[in-house]
């Protein structure tokens, strides 16, 4: 069996692994069709110091494959059924997994990808609970991004943003990946949305994507333009995953009584800001982490009734380094997919 470890610090090797032997009660097998990459696949790949992990380590964190058996006890799937799998292994029986808050599990066992072995190999044995079933008509590529991208969003924007129709958002990254997919999701309810990119073909696909307002935040800062497209009333939501570069602007952009809801801080964890402004104009910041494994399913929803995802580029399981490369120097407008 194929599997992709990561053996240091960038460094991957394709490999053979033995297959898995047949599934224990409540778990399926499941042959891997596509991986999609987000940026803690970047993160692992790097060395970030606060996975605790051995090596070598199969990498991948967001997948779908096809069910080839099932083991006793399995109601939900057969062989042929295709699923989205969740890449977190929570306990399934703490106050918040009963719950269905699956991302703040008590007992979380870690990350696949990142903390313990992934979904880039050919097959795996998992929980059938960990898994979401796919509707018809929805391709593999497409279908790759629901587990953490479409799911992320979907948290970010409706279980805490409490986004609404008709109201105005400010989308920060239109070309990342959970980015073009804000900007869909937000336009599918009838919102207006205010987004930023770093150059004039990123802001041109951006707005042929159905942004309303696209700000090149290398020429303009983005803050004065929200301030200037609202007239000076601010926006009503922020999708802020940037961090450090983005916050204050963020804030400044925002009218009173806004949310800003945040699951990022790829330009740094540390931020100074105004405790006045923040209490005097009402703000409500909310982090978001991950999402349940409800959000799954409602992104598949979404994807089904035609909020498709951008797919940027895909490479075969050779490539998964190349494609890392190209999510790490943010060439990228949209996902990068890994194909089987």
């Amino acid at each position: 069996m194929r599997a992709l470890q990561l053996v240091s610090d960038r460094e991957l090797i394709l490999t053979d692994l033995p297959a898995p032997g047949a599934p224990e009660p409540g778990e399926v097998q499941v042959s891997i069709k596509a991986l999609a990459l987000n940026h803690i696949d970047v993160w692992g790949w790097r060395g970030m110091a606060f996975a605790k992990r051995k090596m070598p380590l199969v990498v991948g964190a967001e997948a779908v494959g096809e069910v080839t058996a099932i083991g006793e006890g399995v109601t939900r799937f057969r062989p042929g059924s295709k699923v989205a799998m969740y890449g977190a292994l929570t306990c399934g029986q703490c106050k918040m997994c009963r719950q269905g808050r699956d991302n703040l599990c008590e007992e979380v066992a870690g990350v696949m990808g990142f903390h313990v072995d992934g979904f880039a190999r050919d097959q795996l044995n998992i929980k059938e609970r960990l898994c979401v079933p796919i509707p018809d008509g929805i391709s593999w590529t497409d279908a790759a991004t629901a587990p953490v991208t479409f799911s992320t969003v979907e948290h970010m924007l409706f279980d805490n943003a409490k986004l609404e129709p008709g109201e105005t958002i400010l989308v920060h990254a239109a070309g990342s990946g959970i980015g073009t997919v804000a900007i869909r999701m937000a336009k599918e309810i009838g919102c207006t949305v205010i987004t930023t990119a770093g150059d004039d073909e990123k802001c041109a696909k951006a707005k042929a994507l159905g942004a309303d307002h696209v700000i090149n935040y290398k020429t303009d800062r983005f803050e004065h333009e929200v301030r200037k497209i609202t007239k000076k009333k601010g926006v009503d939501v922020v999708f802020e995953h940037v961090g450090a570069e983005t916050w204050n602007g963020s804030l400044l952009s925002m009218k009173p009584g806004a949310r800003l809801v945040t699951c990022g801080s790829t330009s740094g964890v540390s931020v100074n800001m105004n405790l006045m402004q923040l209490f005097q104009r009402q703000y409500r910041i909310i982090g978001s982490f991950g999402a349940p494994i409800r959000a799954i399913a409602d992104g598949l929803k979404r994807m089904e009734r035609g909020v498709k995802p951008v797919i940027d580029s895909e490479f075969p399981l050779e490539q998964f380094g190349a494609g890392l490369e190209r999510l790490e120097t943010r060439r990228v407008f949209g996902k990068v997919v890994i194909t089987f």
